[in-house]
């Protein structure tokens, strides 16, 4: 059967679905999630429902309290600065490795991701957006693989929150998002070079520069008048 042709099953439609309406910010930070309603909203049975809160609450999207109380995840200026300075450590670290160990195969496929994010940027639309944030979290995990270090994997795993950077990726200008596009680029082309000191240059300055434009976005939002 034809990939376009395949049903997706209920678990990953729940998941995208819901994942999409915190991205877009039809679901606010703080928002409660109940099972019931978002089954009858989504047109689909709990479990798997339950199964995408699981996902996305190990992605950081939810926070799943004590009790029954379900919401979207929140995230203090404070705990986005220490993610992002982490990140930079240990992307860099891995930027830097890949362009040492990158397989033309390894090449190939980081190089068809960031073309992808070019492509697209500037989005025209909630599914362009999407595409990027999906297209860019493939990009950052690939470069981590290509590492080849089950060390560094393991750290990177629980530094990398998914949500924040959805969230905030979602926020940023055009300018910003055009940026971001180009550091993609030249982190692809030092690693296709084997440079190890411009991939890991490269790496930083993507990652500082992604972290100074989610703190404006997360301070424009908190500046607008309620």
């Amino acid at each position: 059967m034809p990939i376009a042709e395949r049903k997706i099953p209920a678990a990953e439609q729940a998941y995208r679905q819901i994942r999409g309406a915190i991205i877009s910010g039809k679901l606010e930070e703080g928002a409660r999630l109940i099972e019931e309603r978002l089954s009858k909203e989504l047109g689909l049975s709990r479990t798997p429902i339950r199964d995408a809160i699981r996902r996305l609450s190990l992605e950081g999207f939810i926070d799943q309290q004590e009790g029954y109380s379900t919401r979207v995840a929140t995230f203090p200026a404070d705990e986005m600065e220490q993610t992002f300075h982490i990140r930079q450590f240990l992307e860099s670290y891995a930027a830097e490795r890949a362009a040492r160990l990158a397989t033309p195969d390894d090449i190939a496929a980081i190089c068809a991701l960031s073309d992808e994010i070019k492509r697209l940027t500037p989005p025209q639309s909630a599914q362009d957006y999407l595409l990027i944030s999906t297209a860019n979290e493939a990009f950052h995990r690939k470069i981590v693989e290509v590492s080849r270090s089950p060390r560094l994997t393991a750290h990177m795993t629980m530094a990398f929150d998914i949500g924040m950077v959805d969230r905030t990726y979602r926020r940023y200008s055009e300018e910003e998002l055009m940026r971001s596009a180009k550091h993609h680029v030249e982190i692809a082309d030092a690693i296709a070079a084997h440079a190890p000191e411009w991939a890991r240059t490269a790496m930083q300055t993507h990652v500082r520069a992604a972290e100074v434009a989610a703190a404006r976005s997360v301070n424009a939002v908190a500046d607008i008048p309620s």
